[in-house]
């Protein structure tokens, strides 16, 4: 069992990208694309399906992959019954299984840095993308309470030996991948766009138990034993440094998108 599969049925409800939201993105997304009522759409990484999901419903053709079948059964679950301009596909999203120019748009979100190989899968979607298609390289932008609630459990997580020269790793890893300079490579245009600016409200109480829940990948790196010493503490800092765990914690979050015309 994966990771996503551990917090699939959780996932939704401690994100902070909402369905109203995402029909707001949407709109955005299918001016930039110039999008005709036969343009179809890919997200390799698709999970619950928040980020296509109104693309659904507007009867686009939609297809989604992803390595972790409990989250594509809860992309499933938002419908009586699955429609007909709708694909899901349960394997490793880092391998496309489609032919050549396939698909108008290809979509991902926050997951080029998972995939081991992230030049093969550019390569990848390069290819199934038709001609004069377009890559969206996407990311919700952490509202800065909870990136800030996030360094907290990060500093205490950074006593424990052994996790800070693991997360140093992680993070050069991602440092490392440079999507922009591939694509400029083959020749395609770029922009970038910021699709939707909102605000995220939570109290301190439902951090916590987002925390607790492990609703994230960095709670997964460290024992069971560990980990629930690490979140005494973090509540501990949490009732001294907010006061209340009733603090509703308030800030701005983004849709950002990095648009690729492949020419």
């Amino acid at each position: 069992m994966n990771y996503y599969d551990k917090i699939a049925q959780i996932y939704d409800q401690t994100r902070w990208l909402t369905e109203p939201v995402a029909e707001e993105v949407a709109d955005f997304i299918l001016e930039l694309v110039c999008a005709i009522p036969e343009t179809s759409f890919l997200e390799p990484g698709v999970g619950t399906g928040l980020n296509v999901l109104p693309f659904v419903r507007r009867g686009y053709s939609v297809t989604g992959i992803d390595i972790s079948e409990e989250m594509l059964e809860q992309f499933r679950q938002k419908f009586n019954e699955i429609p007909p301009n709708l694909k899901l596909i349960h394997t490793d999203a880092s391998h496309l299984p489609f032919p050549d120019n396939s698909f108008d748009v290809v979509l991902t979100v926050h997951m080029v840095h998972t995939v081991s190989d992230w030049k093969a899968f550019l390569d990848d979607i390069n290819r199934v993308l038709k001609p004069r298609g377009f890559y969206l390289n996407c990311q919700w932008i952490t509202p800065p309470v909870r990136k800030e609630f996030e360094d907290y459990f990060r500093a205490i997580l950074a006593k424990y030996q052994g996790y800070k020269q693991k997360s140093k790793r992680i993070n050069a890893a991602i440092q490392e991948i440079n999507v922009e300079e591939y694509f400029h490579s083959k020749g395609c245009k770029s922009n970038y766009f910021v699709a939707k600016e909102w605000t995220v409200k939570n109290t301190v109480r439902e951090l916590l138990g987002f925390f607790r829940a492990r609703a994230y990948g960095l709670c997964w790196q460290v024992p069971d034993e560990i980990f629930h010493k690490i979140m005494n503490e973090l509540e501990e800092f949490c009732i001294q440094h907010y006061k209340s765990l009733e603090e509703v914690l308030s800030s701005e979050a983004k849709f950002e998108i990095w648009a690729y015309r492949v020419v």
